[in-house]
C-alpha cells in the first residue's frame, strides 16, 4: 500500500481518527496530523507496538495470551403492566482470556527466584548471628575458665604458704587424685611433661539435685485463681488440677477459688499456706494510693441543693446556657447530674441533685462529695421540708452553704421572709452576723448570676483547694446505667489524679479498663482531671452509686480487689438472706391477714431504681408491706419477666422499655408492667394499691333506743320486755346491747319483735314493742335496749 493519509488509514482500518492518532502517539510516532501522510515503517511500527500489547511476540511469533469475545442474542417475553406481554431482546457479551502456560511457569520461577534470594539473606544474617554468639559465648566461657583457674591459684597459694618445705626446700605439689592413673608406666605420652598439673581443688558442679522438697509460702487471699495458685507453688496448673480433681473439685486454670480450698490444695501438694488477713487486700491498694507529688489548685465542685421546683436546674441551666431543665420529665430532676462550666472567672464543677423527697441517698451523696453547697430558695415559697433535709446534709459533710434566694423577679418574693426562716435553721446571712452568704438572682432574667458565681469562687479561693494532679485517679461513682452497644456507664467525679484511657479500675464490686471517656456534652476525651465529672466506659457491671473510684497497677490488681469485696459480702448477704427466708416462712403461716405486694424494679439510672426501692420500701405498715424481689438498671429483658412471673410480682419500669422477647413472654404469662417517667407516680400506684389491700374499718353507730315499762314472762316465748322506743328505731336483724345504770350488761342479739300481737321488723321512736332477747332472761324493768348496726369505712394508708 502506498503512503496515504492519516485520515484515509483510519478509514481503511474502520477507526476513529482521534484514536489512530492516539495509538500512533503511543507507539512512539508523533507530530503527525489527519492530512499527514504516513509511511511504510510508521505502519510497521504501529503493528508491533499493537501486537506487543496484545500479547504477541515481536517477531510475530505464537500470541503469549488470547482473548475470545463472544456475543449472543435473544428475545425474552416480558408482563406488561396491562395485562398484554412485550418482547425484549437481550444481548449476552462473554470475555475469556487466555494465557500460554510458559508465561506462567516464568512469573512463578520470577516468584520463586525473589523467595529464595530473601531465604538465603535471611540463613546468611541468622547464621552470621549465631555465629557470632558462638564466638561470644566461647569468649565468656574463657574469660569465666580464667578467673577460674586464678581463684584456685590463690586459694592453693594460701595455704602453702603456712606448710613447711620438703627436705629439699621445695614446697609440696598436691597433685588431684585419679590424675595419677593416667600416667602409668610405659604408657607416658611423649609431651606427658610439659603438661600443666591440676592442683586439687573442689570439682563439684554449680547445681545439685535437692535432698528434700521445696517447700513454698503461698499467700492466700480471700479468692485466687489456678494459674496463680500454680505459680506461686512453683507447679504446672495441671498439677494443681489434678489435686483438686482427686479432692472432689472440678476448677479451669482461670477460675477463682475459695481461701478454704486454696488451702487445702497448698497443704495437700506439701507447701506451707499464708492467709491474709480479712483487710490486708484493702490496706496494700489504700497504701498505693498514697501520693507524694505535690498538690496544685482545682476547680471547685458545686453542689445546687433546694426543695422541689424551687429552680434549680433552670438556675444551672442559665450559667450553663443550655436547656436541661426541659428535659426532665415533670420539670423534676431524676438523678444527679454533673457538669463542669468553664465561666470568666474560671473552671466550676456544678452537681445538679434532685429536690423530690424520694431522692434523699441521692443528695447525701452530693454533698458528700462537694466542696460547696449552694442552697437554692425560692423568694415566693421559703423553707420548705426538703430545704431543711438540704442544710442537715450540708452540715452534716461540714460543706460551707452559699444561699440563692431565687425567683425575685415575681410580685409576691419576700427575701426577707426567707432570711427568717433559714435563721430559724442555723443558716444566717452575712448581714445579720452569721457566716452564709445570701445572694438574690433570678434565673428567668439572669440577675445576681454574676454576683454568685464571684461568692462561689470567692469561697473556693478561702477553702485553698487543691489536689495532686499526675497521679492515679480516686474518684467516686455519682450515677451507674447500662446502655446498649455501650455496657455499663458511669458517671464519675475525679477527686485526686488523672482518669486516661486504657486505666484499670476498681469501683466498688465492679473491676474493669477504661475503653472510653465523654464529657457532658458526649464528646470523647482522653483524660479526666480533679473536680472534673466524666463518662466512663469498661466496668464489668454497673456500680453503686457513690462507690469509691480507684485506678491500680494492673486489670489482675483490679480483679483480685473486686472478687475480695464480693467474698467480704457475700456471707453478709447469705444471712441476711436466710433471716429473710425464715421470717418468710413465719409470714406464710399468716398471709391472709397480712397483704404484700411483690414488686420487680428496673430503672434507667442506679440512683433512680435505688430511690424508687427506698420510696416504695417506706410505704409498708404493720397490715400492708412492699417486698422488692430484684433492683436493677437497664431494660426490660425476657429473664426479668420470667423472675417476675415466678414472685407473682408486678414490674415497675422507670424511663425503660422492654425488648421485643420480654413483650411476648409478658403476654404469655400475664404479668403486669407499669411505665413510669415520674417517680411519684409511681409511688401514687403503690399507695393506691396497698390501700385497697387494707381491710376495711368497722365503725358502730346507734340507731335506736327503747326502755323497759313491763317484763312479761311466758312460757312459750320466755321473758318478754315491754318496751317503749325513744329514740330512733329499733330493726330486728341489728345488733343489741341491754343497759342497766347506763352500763353494758349484755350483748347479742333480738329474738323476737312484736308490735301488740304480730312480728314487726322496725318500730320507730314514740312507739311502744314487746322485745325478746335471745339467750337472756334478765331483763329488769327501767333497763335501755341499746340498737346499733356496724358500718364499713375505708381505710387509707398510714391510718
Amino acid at each position: 500500500m502506498s503512503d496515504v493519509t492519516v485520515e484515509q488509514f483510519a478509514e481503511v482500518l474502520k477507526v476513529t481518527v482521534d484514536k489512530l492518532l492516539a495509538q500512533l502517539e503511543e507507539a512512539g510516532i508523533r507530530s503527525l496530523g489527519p492530512k499527514d501522510r504516513i509511511s511504510e515503517d510508521a505502519k510497521h511500527e504501529l503493528l508491533a507496538h499493537l501486537r506487543k500489547a496484545h500479547g504477541k511476540a515481536q517477531d510475530g511469533g505464537a500470541p503469549r495470551k488470547i482473548t475470545l469475545r463472544r456475543k449472543a442474542q435473544s428475545e425474552i417475553k416480558v408482563a406488561a403492566p396491562l395485562g398484554k406481554a412485550r418482547m425484549v431482546s437481550v444481548e449476552v457479551r462473554r470475555q475469556r482470556t487466555y494465557i500460554k502456560r510458559d508465561v506462567l511457569e516464568e512469573q512463578a520461577r520470577v516468584a520463586q527466584e525473589v523467595v529464595d534470594q530473601q531465604r538465603e539473606a535471611e540463613s546468611a544474617e541468622r547464621a552470621a548471628a549465631e555465629q557470632q554468639a558462638r564466638r561470644d559465648a566461647e569468649q565468656q566461657a574463657r574469660d569465666q575458665a580464667e578467673k577460674e583457674r586464678r581463684a584456685r591459684e590463690e586459694k592453693a597459694r594460701k595455704p602453702a604458704e603456712d606448710d613447711k618445705g620438703t627436705r629439699y626446700g621445695r614446697q609440696e605439689l598436691h597433685i588431684a587424685g585419679g590424675l595419677s592413673a593416667r600416667h602409668k608406666k610405659g604408657r607416658a605420652r611423649p609431651d606427658s611433661r610439659r603438661r600443666a598439673a591440676t592442683v586439687s581443688t573442689d570439682r563439684k558442679h554449680g547445681f545439685e539435685l535437692p535432698t528434700a522438697p521445696v517447700q513454698h509460702e503461698v499467700a492466700v487471699g480471700e479468692t485466687i485463681t489456678v494459674a496463680e495458685l500454680a505459680q506461686k507453688m512453683a507447679v504446672k496448673s495441671s498439677e494443681v488440677m489434678k489435686t483438686m480433681m482427686n479432692m472432689g473439685v472440678m476448677a479451669t486454670i482461670n477460675q477463682p477459688v475459695d481461701q478454704d480450698t486454696a488451702v487445702l490444695v497448698i497443704e495437700e501438694m506439701g507447701h506451707v499456706a499464708k492467709v491474709l488477713k480479712a483487710d490486708q487486700v484493702e490496706e496494700a491498694l489504700q497504701a498505693g494510693m498514697e501520693a507524694s507529688d505535690e498538690a496544685l489548685p482545682r476547680p471547685p465542685v458545686v453542689t445546687i441543693m433546694g426543695h422541689v421546683d424551687h429552680g434549680k436546674t433552670s438556675l444551672l441551666d442559665y450559667i450553663r446556657r443550655a436547656k436541661v431543665a426541659a428535659g426532665e420529665a415533670g420539670g423534676i430532676t431524676q438523678h444527679i447530674g454533673a457538669y463542669h462550666v468553664e465561666t470568666p472567672r474560671g473552671v466550676v464543677t456544678f452537681l445538679d441533685t434532685p429536690g423530690h423527697a424520694a431522692f434523699t441517698a441521692m443528695r447525701a451523696r452530693g454533698a458528700q462529695v462537694t466542696d460547696i453547697v449552694i442552697l437554692v430558695v425560692a423568694a415566693d415559697d421559703g423553707v420548705m421540708p426538703q430545704t431543711k433535709e438540704a442544710i442537715q446534709h450540708a452540715k452534716a459533710a461540714n460543706v460551707p452553704i452559699v444561699v440563692a434566694v431565687n425567683k425575685i423577679d415575681k410580685h409576691d418574693a419576700d427575701p426577707e421572709k426567707v432570711r427568717n426562716e433559714l435563721s430559724q435553721e442555723g443558716v444566717i446571712a452575712e448581714e445579720w452576723g452569721g457566716e452564709n452568704i445570701f445572694v438574690p438572682v433570678s434565673a428567668k432574667t439572669g440577675e445576681g448570676i454574676d454576683r454568685l458565681l464571684e461568692s462561689i469562687l470567692l469561697q473556693a479561693e478561702v477553702l485553698e483547694l487543691k489536689a495532686v494532679q499526675d497521679a492515679p485517679a480516686v474518684g467516686v461513682v455519682l450515677e451507674a446505667s447500662v446502655e446498649r452497644g455501650r455496657g455499663a456507664v458511669a458517671t464519675v467525679l475525679v477527686k485526686r489524679g488523672t482518669l486516661r484511657v486504657g486505666d484499670s479500675v476498681v469501683a466498688g464490686e465492679q473491676f474493669g479498663r477504661v475503653r472510653a471517656l465523654f464529657d457532658e456534652r458526649g464528646a470523647e476525651i482522653e483524660s479526666a482531671g480533679p473536680s472534673i465529672p466524666a463518662q466512663m466506659l469498661g466496668l464489668s457491671s454497673p456500680p453503686n452509686a457513690g462507690d469509691e473510684l480507684l485506678v491500680v497497677d494492673s486489670e489482675r490488681k483490679a480483679r483480685e480487689v473486686a472478687l475480695y469485696r464480693q467474698g467480704k459480702f457475700r456471707d453478709v448477704r447469705l444471712a441476711r438472706q436466710a433471716g429473710q427466708k425464715s421470717e418468710d416462712a413465719f409470714a406464710q403461716l399468716g398471709e391472709d391477714s397480712k397483704g404484700t405486694v411483690n414488686l420487680l424494679i428496673k430503672a434507667d439510672v442506679q440512683g433512680s431504681a435505688e430511690a424508687l426501692r427506698e420510696a416504695l420500701m417506706k410505704l409498708s405498715t404493720g397490715e400492708v408491706s412492699v417486698k422488692v424481689i430484684s433492683s436493677g438498671v437497664g431494660g426490660l429483658t425476657e429473664s426479668d419477666v420470667m423472675l417476675a412471673a415466678a414472685s407473682r410480682a408486678r414490674i415497675i419500669a422507670f424511663n425503660i422499655r422492654a425488648d421485643a422477647a420480654a413483650r411476648d413472654a409478658m403476654r404469655d404469662q400475664n404479668v403486669e408492667v407499669r411505665y413510669y417517667s415520674i417517680i411519684y407516680e409511681a409511688i401514687d400506684d403503690i399507695r393506691a394499691a396497698l390501700t385497697g389491700m387494707l381491710a376495711p374499718e368497722v365503725k358502730e353507730q346507734i340507731v335506736g333506743l327503747a326502755e323497759v315499762r313491763e317484763v312479761f314472762r311466758s312460757s312459750k316465748f320466755g321473758t318478754v320486755a315491754g318496751c317503749l322506743v325513744v329514740d330512733g328505731y329499733v330493726r330486728r336483724n341489728n345488733p343489741i346491747r341491754v343497759l342497766r345504770d347506763n352500763v353494758v350488761i349484755f350483748q347479742g342479739e333480738l329474738e323476737s319483735l312484736k308490735r301488740f300481737k304480730d312480728d314487726a321488723a322496725e318500730v320507730r321512736a314514740g312507739t311502744e314493742c314487746g322485745i325478746g332477747v335471745k339467750g337472756y332472761n334478765d331483763v329488769r324493768v327501767k333497763d335501755q335496749i341499746e340498737c346499733f348496726e356496724r358500718v364499713e369505712v375505708a381505710r387509707q394508708l398510714g391510718t
